[in-house]
């Protein structure tokens, strides 16, 4: 067991392991904090999605890229953090073309789950409705560009058989796209292609010629919050 170390949240004083993820930190402190672009072990997390916003010692940062420190002074679920955090889902949808009712990873999206344990019913911005494409191209895979959310996960924390990445970002700023290494995409495994489906938290990536294997009612959120599901936080 790492050194214990004090830390504030919210005006209370927890303890927690020393030196670790902040996100990890507060899932063991059943301190629910939604993330999108975070993945356990993935090394140096970006903070890409920012949607695990919090103020840390009176700065708003993403909790992803911390590590827990002594006396660290954290607020966590005052309402205009909530409000932010909210804001940043609804960003999120109206930057992208989702459709929630025709999505294969309905039920099994984090976005959708996440927005569902928000209460957002509509996002407070304008829809953008940018034309995206479908990319067909891969024996197996299809991904579509209008349900990317630009997360990373595939980037930063997929590789192939032989230790190479198949994904990589090209561009930036607003013409910022993930391209994918078809020639690469072609070779993988069954078994990488099942992990990389699960890696994506929304429905971009896609394995041709499967769709709905799950039936509706019975999918990962159906049922239960994000924030209750066992083994959340992208373990």
């Amino acid at each position: 067991m790492g050194d214990l170390i004090n830390i504030e949240i919210d005006g209370q004083i927890h303890q927690v392991k020393k030196d670790i993820n902040l996100v990890e930190a507060l899932k063991e402190l059943e301190i629910y904090i939604p993330t999108l672009c975070y993945f356990k072990d993935m090394g140096k997390c970006l903070g890409t999605c920012r949607v695990c916003s919090i103020r840390v010692n009176g700065r708003v940062s993403a909790s992803c890229t911390l590590q827990t420190k002594q006396n660290m002074q954290l607020e966590v679920n005052t309402p205009d953090l909530i409000d932010m955090r909210k804001e940043l889902i609804e960003l999120l949808f109206v930057e992208g073309n989702h459709y929630c009712p025709g999505c294969e990873r309905s039920g099994n999206c984090e976005l959708q789950a996440t927005a569902y344990e928000m209460e957002m019913l509509v996002s407070r911005f304008h829809y953008r409705f940018n034309l995206k494409s479908i990319d067909y191209q891969a024996d197996n895979i299809l991904f579509d560009h209008n349900r990317c959310i630009l997360c990373k996960r595939c980037s930063r924390r997929f590789w192939d058989q032989d230790g190479q990445r198949v994904f990589y970002f090209n561009g930036r700023g607003s013409h910022l796209k993930v391209e994918m290494d078809i020639e690469r995409a072609n070779m993988l495994s069954i078994e990488l292609l099942n992990d990389l489906v699960e890696l994506c938290p929304v429905g971009a990536i896609l394995k041709k010629g499967e769709g709905f294997s799950i039936p509706y009612g019975k999918r990962k959120y159906d049922k239960t919050p994000r924030s209750q599901c066992r083994g959340d936080q992208n373990e």
